[in-house]
């Protein structure tokens, strides 16, 4: 029971990290989303892109946002839709590259433990797209 109200969290708290977490990806500001991560958090990223997989603890999570950055991809905020636990990001992502184009419609759900993000699910409208855009060679 203890548990499970240390893990409950206001809407107005979920709203607050969500609006963190983006801002920090958008913003390139590490130490900020590093504050709103739980040490062993972890993210998932669906198919088998140089990307995907999980990526275990707050360091592997910014590596993650860090890649995608420098993969060029522009995060655009849908919705922030409110769970019992967390709440998820709707978005828009889109990059290009020569005559490559990434745009795909992305929910990131984020599960929330004790004010901080405990673990990060990415569910994805075009797996295949990212396996061809997310490849070794193109980032250091």
């Amino acid at each position: 029971m203890q548990e499970q109200q240390d893990r409950l969290v206001t809407d107005e708290q979920k709203e607050y990290i969500a609006n963190a977490f983006l801002s920090a990806l958008k913003n390139n500001d590490w130490e900020s989303m590093r504050s709103l991560l739980v040490p062993e958090a972890t993210w998932t990223l669906p198919g088998s892109s140089l990307l995907s997989g999980p990526a275990r603890g707050a360091d592997a999570i910014i590596d993650r946002a860090q890649a995608l950055k420098k993969f060029g991809v522009r995060f655009q905020l849908k919705h922030i839709l409110y769970g019992l636990h967390g709440f998820t990001l709707s978005l828009h992502n889109t990059a290009s590259r020569d005559d490559l184009i990434l745009d795909e419609q992305v929910a990131i759900v984020c599960q929330v433990s004790k004010g901080k993000i405990s673990d990060i699910a990415t569910y994805l409208s075009d797996v295949a797209g990212i396996e061809q855009f997310f490849v070794a060679g193109i980032i250091d």
